[in-house]
C-alpha cells in the first residue's frame, strides 16, 4: 500500500516544511540559460516599514500563481523581490524614536540620524518579506534588493546625471504641496483629497478711493494676508468697470490691483477671487502671468511668518479664527456660508497640505511622456483590463513637470554639489573633489533627497545590475508582466514605463495587470482604526496559506474591487479538505508500485475514465486560456467546479465498482492507474494556486520524483479526447440525478435499493447497458430493466424523462404507500392551518391598515408559499392514490 495521508489536513504541519525545502533546494533561483525562454516578474517593492495586508497578499498571490504556472510550462522564471526605503514613512518613525530620547534630528546631525535610520531599518524593517514567505511566494530571495542598496543607489545617480546632462532636470522656485508635519514637499499623487464641510467667507475689500468696496469669497481667510491682487473673469460684465482699480487689503492695509484672468470661475462666490501667489497653485500661475509679488505668510512648519504682521507665530487655525474676529470688528465680514470642498492631506501623516513656494528640483516631463504614450498606443505595453489604458493616457497626456526633491535626510541624496566660491552646480556620479568651473575645493552637497518614486521607477532594470552590462540584465530584461493595484498607476507604473524607455530604449514590461482592492464587508476601505482591517497572518494562522490564496482569487475580475467575506474563507477551507479527502481515498487504494502513467491498453479504460480524461483535456484548455487573459477568478471557479463537482463527487464514485467489484485484477489496476494519473495531473493544475497542499499530496503518490513545482504543466493529449464517451456520461449523470431527485422527493431511505425501468431507443439502450454499474452504485438501484417499450407497467410509479429515456420507478419498491399517504395527509392538515391563519390575519382590517407595509407584504408572501406547497402535496397524494 502507498504512503497514507492523515485523516485531516493540518496546514501548519505542511507549509513551513515545504517552503524551507523549496528555498533550500534553490528552486526559486534561476540562472541565465540561452536554451530556455526567460519569464520575469518584478515584485512591487513594499515599504520596508510595512506589514502584510490583504492588498499585499493579493498582489503576491497573483504573481506567484503566474510564476509557478510559467515555471511548470518550462520557462526560466525569475520573480525578483525587494523593498522600498520609503523616505517619508521611515523618517517619521526614526524622528519619533529620537523625540522619545528628548532630541531632534537637527540636534544629532545628519550623519548620526542616518546611522539611526539604518539601525531602525535593520531591526524593524524587512519584516514584510518574511511575511510574504508565509504566503508561499516563490521569488528568488538570493536576488532580493533594497532601493537604498549600493547597486540601486548607483543606478539612481546614473539616471539623475543622464537626465541632467540631457537638459531634462532643472532647479527652480515653484509652488509645491508642502506637509508642515513631515516638513517636505509632496507630489500631487501623494496628496489625498478628502471632501469636508467647511465655510465660505465673504470679505469686503474697500476701494482705495473710498468709493465703496468689492466682496471676495474664500475658504481660507488666513491666506488673505498674502494677497497681491483680486482677479475677475475678462468676460464677466458685472465687474468690467472695476478692472484696473485698486483696493485696500483688509487688516494689512496694502493696496492691491484688480486684474483680469481667464482662470477665474465667475460662478464661484461673487465671481471675484483673491490672488495669493505664494499659497495657491492656481494663484501662482496667475501671479506668473501678471508679474505679481509672492508674499509668503505661512512658514514651513505651518505657522504664520513675519510677513503676516501681527499674526506672526499663530498656527493656521488660530490665525483663521483671529482674522475672522478682526474682520467682524472692522465690519468687513459680509457673511459666512457652509461649503463642501476637497481638502488636501498628506498621504503619510494626514496633516493638511499647504501650497508653498520652494526651490525644488524638477524633471521636465513632456519629452519623456511622448515615447511612453506611443509605447501604449502601439501595443508594446498592454493594460488589463483595457480601461486602465485610458486612465494612463489621461494622466500622461496632461502631465506636469515632476518635482523630485524632498526635504528629508533618509533617501538618495541628490548628487549635486554647490561651489561656495563661484556658485556653480556640480552634478556628478561620484563626489567631486573640485568645482568644475573654478577648481575650488569648497563644495557642499545638496541637502535634499530624491522622491522615493525616482528610485522605484528604475526598479525593473536597476535590480538587474543597470547601469552595468550584467548577464542578468541582458537575459531577464525586459520583464513580462507587472501585477499591481489600480491605485498605483501614476505613482509607479507610468514612471517605470518612461524611465525604462529613456534608459533602456524599450518598455520594462509587456503587460500591466491591474487588480482591484479588497474592501471590508460593508464596502468601505479596510481600516485597522475602524476595526475593519483583516490581518492576512491571522488568516494563515487560522486557515492556512492555501485557503487564503484560493479565497483571494475567488470571484475576482481584473480591475474590480470586491468585498471580503468570511464565508469565502470557509468555502476555500472546505475545498482544501475535499481535495485532501479525495486524495486520501485514492492513496488508500494505490500500491507503491502502481504506475503513474496511463494504461497502454486504452480499450480497458472504463467509460467513466474516458469521460474524465476528455473533461480534463477541456479543463486544461480552459485554464490556459484564462491564465493568459489574467482571469484568475475564472481559473479558481473552473478548478473548484471540476475538482469538487466532477472529479470528487462523480468520478471517484463512478470508479468504485471497478475497484471493489472488478471482474478481474486488470480492470481494477486500469482504474487505479487512470485514477492516479488524473489525480497527479489535477494536483499540477492546482499547484500554482494552492502550492502547499498539492506538494504534500504529490510527495505521497507512488513513483513521485522531485517537487511538484518542477513538474511539466499538464498538456492536452489528443488521444484522450473522446466526445462520445463524454456525451454518454453526461446522459448517465442526468439519469442518475433524476433518480436521486425522485428518491429525495419520495423520502426514500438512503440505504434502500430500488427497482428502475428504462424505456429508450436502441442508441440510449446501449448507453444505459454500459452504465448499469454506475446507475446501481450512484442512484441506489438494485434491479435495472432496459427495453424499448414495456408490455406491462407498474400501476403506481414515479416517472421522469431524460433526453429520449423514460425512467419508471415503481412506488412499491421505494416506499410504503399507505404510510406515505398518511404522512402527506398530516402535512396537508398543517399547511391548511397555516393558510387559514394567514387568511385570517389578512382579513383583519386593523392589521392591514396599521401594520408596516413590509410586514403585511411578508404575510401575503407566506400565504402564496403555503398555497403552492398545498398544490404540491395534493398532487403527491393523487399520484400515490392513482
Amino acid at each position: 500500500m502507498s504512503e497514507q495521508l492523515p485523516k485531516t489536513y493540518n496546514p501548519h504541519q505542511v507549509e513551513e516544511k515545504w517552503y524551507e525545502f523549496w528555498e533550500k533546494e534553490g528552486y526559486f533561483t534561476p540562472e541565465a540559460d540561452e536554451d530556455k525562454t526567460p519569464f520575469t516578474i518584478m515584485m512591487p517593492p513594499p515599504n520596508v516599514t510595512g506589514e502584510l495586508h490583504l492588498g499585499h497578499a493579493l498582489d503576491s498571490t497573483l504573481q506567484d500563481i503566474i510564476i509557478r504556472w510559467r515555471r511548470m510550462q518550462g520557462y526560466n522564471t525569475l520573480w525578483l523581490p525587494g523593498t522600498d526605503h520609503a523616505s517619508i514613512a521611515t523618517e517619521v518613525k526614526v524622528v519619533e524614536q529620537i523625540r522619545e530620547e528628548g532630541l531632534s534630528k537637527e540636534q544629532i546631525g545628519r550623519e548620526k540620524f542616518l546611522d539611526k535610520a539604518w539601525d531602525w531599518t535593520e531591526e524593524y524593517g524587512g519584516k514584510i518579506t518574511d511575511q510574504i514567505r508565509k504566503l508561499g511566494a516563490s521569488c528568488d530571495w538570493t536576488r532580493e534588493r533594497f532601493t537604498l542598496d549600493e547597486g540601486c543607489s548607483k543606478a539612481v545617480r546614473e539616471a539623475f546625471v543622464r537626465l541632467y546632462e540631457d537638459g531634462l532636470i532643472y532647479r527652480g522656485d515653484y509652488i509645491v504641496n508642502w506637509c508642515p508635519d513631515c516638513e517636505t514637499s509632496l507630489s500631487d499623487l501623494e496628496v489625498e483629497h478628502e471632501e469636508e464641510t467647511g465655510k465660505l467667507y465673504y470679505i469686503r475689500y474697500p476701494f482705495a478711493d473710498d468709493s465703496g468696496y468689492i466682496t471676495v469669497a474664500t475658504t481660507r481667510p488666513e491666506t488673505m494676508l498674502g494677497d497681491t491682487a483680486v482677479a475677475v473673469d475678462p468676460d464677466d460684465e458685472r465687474y468690467q468697470q472695476h478692472t484696473g482699480k485698486t483696493v485696500i487689503l483688509p487688516l494689512m492695509e496694502r493696496p492691491i490691483p484688480i486684474i483680469k484672468d481667464e482662470f477665474v470661475d465667475s460662478d464661484f462666490g461673487t465671481g471675484m477671487v483673491k490672488v495669493t501667489p505664494a499659497h495657491d497653485p492656481n494663484d501662482f500661475e496667475i501671479g506668473e502671468r501678471h508679474d505679481l509679488e509672492k508674499i509668503q505668510v505661512i512658514d514651513y512648519q505651518g505657522f504664520m511668518s513675519a510677513e503676516a504682521g501681527e499674526y506672526v507665530g499663530l498656527s493656521r487655525q488660530e490665525c483663521r479664527e483671529q482674522v475672522i474676529e478682526d474682520l467682524k470688528e472692522a465690519d468687513l465680514l459680509e457673511k459666512v456660508e457652509d461649503h463642501e470642498h476637497a481638502v488636501g492631506h498628506c498621504y503619510r501623516c494626514d496633516e493638511i497640505v499647504e501650497p508653498m513656494i520652494s526651490k525644488q528640483w524638477f524633471v521636465e516631463m513632456e519629452p519623456l511622456a511622448e515615447p511612453a504614450i506611443e509605447a501604449v498606443k502601439e501595443g508594446e505595453v498592454n493594460f488589463v483590463p483595457e480601461r486602465f489604458e485610458r486612465v494612463y493616457m489621461n494622466w500622461m497626456e496632461n502631465i506636469e513637470d515632476w518635482c523630485i526633491s524632498r526635504q528629508l535626510w533618509w533617501g538618495h541624496r541628490i548628487p549635486v554639489w554647490y561651489c561656495q566660491d563661484c556658485g556653480a552646480e556640480n552634478v556628478a556620479r561620484e563626489e567631486p573633489e573640485n568645482c568644475s568651473e573654478c577648481g575650488s575645493e569648497n563644495l557642499e552637497q545638496e541637502e535634499d533627497v530624491l522622491d522615493t518614486w525616482f528610485s522605484s521607477g528604475l526598479w525593473p532594470f536597476s535590480t538587474l545590475g543597470w547601469p552595468g552590462e550584467t548577464e542578468d540584465l541582458e537575459y531577464f530584461y525586459p520583464t513580462e508582466v507587472l501585477v499591481t493595484g489600480r491605485d498605483i498607476i501614476f505613482f509607479w507604473v507610468a514612471r517605470m514605463i518612461f524611465t525604462g524607455i529613456y534608459n533602456m530604449d524599450e518598455p520594462p514590461f509587456s503587460n500591466v495587470y491591474v487588480h482591484g482592492l479588497i474592501l471590508a464587508s460593508d464596502g468601505r476601505k479596510m481600516s485597522k482604526s475602524l476595526g475593519t482591517g483583516i490581518d492576512p497572518l491571522d488568516v494563515i494562522e487560522d486557515y492556512g496559506a492555501d485557503t487564503l490564496r484560493f479565497m483571494l482569487i475567488t470571484g475576482s475580475t481584473p480591475g474590480n474591487d470586491r468585498r471580503f467575506r468570511e464565508e469565502r474563507l470557509e468555502a476555500s477551507r472546505n475545498f482544501a479538505n475535499k481535495i485532501w479527502n479525495a486524495s486520501r481515498f485514492m492513496l488508500m487504494n494505490l500500491e507503491e508500485d502502481t504506475p503513474k502513467s496511463l494504461p497502454e491498453d486504452s480499450e480497458k479504460i472504463s467509460p467513466a475514465s474516458r469521460w474524465m480524461l476528455h473533461r480534463f483535456n477541456e479543463i486544461v484548455d480552459d485554464i490556459n486560456t484564462n491564465m493568459e487573459k489574467f482571469l484568475f477568478g475564472e481559473v479558481s471557479q473552473t478548478l473548484y467546479d471540476f475538482i469538487w463537482g466532477e472529479f470528487c463527487d462523480w468520478y471517484l464514485e463512478l470508479i468504485k465498482p471497478h475497484l471493489y467489484d472488478a471482474e478481474d485484477e486488470k480492470e481494477k489496476q486500469t482504474a487505479l492507474r487512470t485514477g492516479q494519473y488524473l489525480l497527479g495531473e489535477i494536483l499540477k493544475l492546482l499547484h500554482p494556486v494552492m502550492p502547499f497542499i498539492t506538494e504534500e499530496i504529490w510527495q505521497k503518490l507512488p513513483g513521485s520524483e522531485g517537487s511538484i513545482m518542477l513538474q511539466d504543466w499538464p498538456k492536452i493529449r489528443g488521444e484522450c479526447f473522446d466526445v462520445e464517451a463524454c456525451e454518454n456520461m453526461q446522459i448517465l449523470q442526468e439519469v442518475i440525478r433524476s433518480i436521486r431527485n425522485i428518491r429525495n422527493e419520495m423520502n426514500v431511505d438512503p440505504g434502500r435499493g430500488i427497482k428502475a425501468l428504462f424505456s429508450a431507443g436502441d442508441e440510449y439502450q446501449d448507453i444505459l447497458e454500459n452504465g448499469r454499474d454506475y446507475i446501481a452504485e450512484l442512484a441506489g438501484v438494485d434491479e435495472i430493466q432496459i427495453a424499448g417499450e414495456f408490455a406491462e407497467r407498474p400501476e403506481k410509479a414515479a416517472t421522469a424523462v431524460v433526453r429520449e429515456i423514460e425512467i419508471i420507478l415503481p412506488l412499491e419498491e421505494m416506499i410504503n404507500i399507505d404510510q406515505e399517504i398518511a404522512r402527506l395527509e398530516k402535512e396537508k392538515s398543517e399547511v391548511e392551518a397555516e393558510i387559514e391563519r394567514a387568511r385570517g390575519k389578512l382579513a383583519n382590517d386593523d392589521f392591514v391598515e396599521k401594520a408596516p407595509d413590509e410586514i403585511v407584504q411578508e404575510e401575503r408572501d407566506k400565504l402564496e408559499e403555503y398555497r403552492q406547497e398545498m398544490e404540491q402535496i395534493k398532487a403527491r397524494i393523487d399520484e400515490l392514490e392513482g
